[in-house]
């Protein structure tokens, strides 16, 4: 029997609540009940895979630069605590490497982690590099790991030096017929849900055994509706408030 609801994914982890793309933020949403988490890497001037979003250091860190202009020790020096949302709160948060990330997924096993390569970082290092620092550190979570980016490229890539699943994130729906992403043949497709059609089965007809995700929704009711109409997972930066509110609707059935 199809759940009237959603599964849920826990974008960049907890961020509702914990600085995003932290371990923090990962293991607070997993201890909500996540058993989906997506977070995103970049690689620090010296090459080593952290947790990280923007292009610059500003929002997360209060301080001008970006990730690949800093060695890991530079940034681990930093402050990421979001303080503009958090205040002094998370004041000690230091960044999440890759291999931090990992030791921690493999202690819970029945978590799916969407580990999505930045494409700005795929920019400065190029694509060989990138995969060389991050797919060897999966290793430990191959069952877990789904591969996700921007980056068609970079998933074709991975798809020819790995066995990883892979996902296509694209902003317009259209776009789920580029011809790569029809080579790729990905296991899921990540999509913006304000771009979704207004009505009708939303479908992905070259690979139907492909999952559907979107991004990003903190209203229930509107999960509930794509849901219906074909979408299997619904990213969330409220991932407690919306398992609860989905929790409640399911025990109304």
């Amino acid at each position: 029997m199809t759940s009237f609801t959603p599964q849920l994914v826990a974008h960049r982890g907890y961020a509702h609540r914990y600085p995003e793309n932290t371990l923090l933020a990962i293991q607070a949403a997993v201890e909500a009940g996540a058993r989906f988490v997506e977070f995103d890497i970049l690689l620090s001037s010296d090459q080593v895979p952290v947790l990280f979003h923007d292009r610059d250091l500003q929002r997360m860190c209060g301080v001008q630069g970006t990730i690949h202009e800093h060695t890991l020790s530079q940034l681990q020096a930093l402050n990421v605590a979001e303080s503009k949302t958090f205040g002094d709160t998370y004041a000690m948060n230091r960044i999440t490497t890759l291999e931090e990330m990992v030791s921690y997924l493999a202690t819970v096993p029945d978590v799916t982690a969407f580990v999505e390569l930045k494409r700005q970082g795929l920019d400065a290092h190029g694509i060989d590099t990138f995969l060389d620092k991050v797919l060897p550190l999966l290793k430990p979570i191959t069952k877990q790991a789904v591969v996700i980016s921007y980056s068609l490229e970079a998933l074709l890539a991975t798809q020819q030096r790995s066995d990883y699943s892979l996902g296509a994130v694209f902003d317009l729906w259209l776009e789920r017929n580029d011809p790569l992403i029809k080579q790729l043949r990905p296991d899921y497709l990540f999509t913006d849900i304000d771009d979704l059609p207004a009505s009708g089965a939303l479908t992905y007809p070259d690979n139907p055994d492909c999952r559907l995700a979107v991004y990003e929704c903190v209203d229930p009711q509107r999960a509930i509706e794509v849901h219906q109409r074909g979408v299997d997972l619904v990213e969330t930066f409220q991932i407690k408030e919306m398992l609860q509110a989905l929790n409640d609707v399911e025990n109304k059935q």
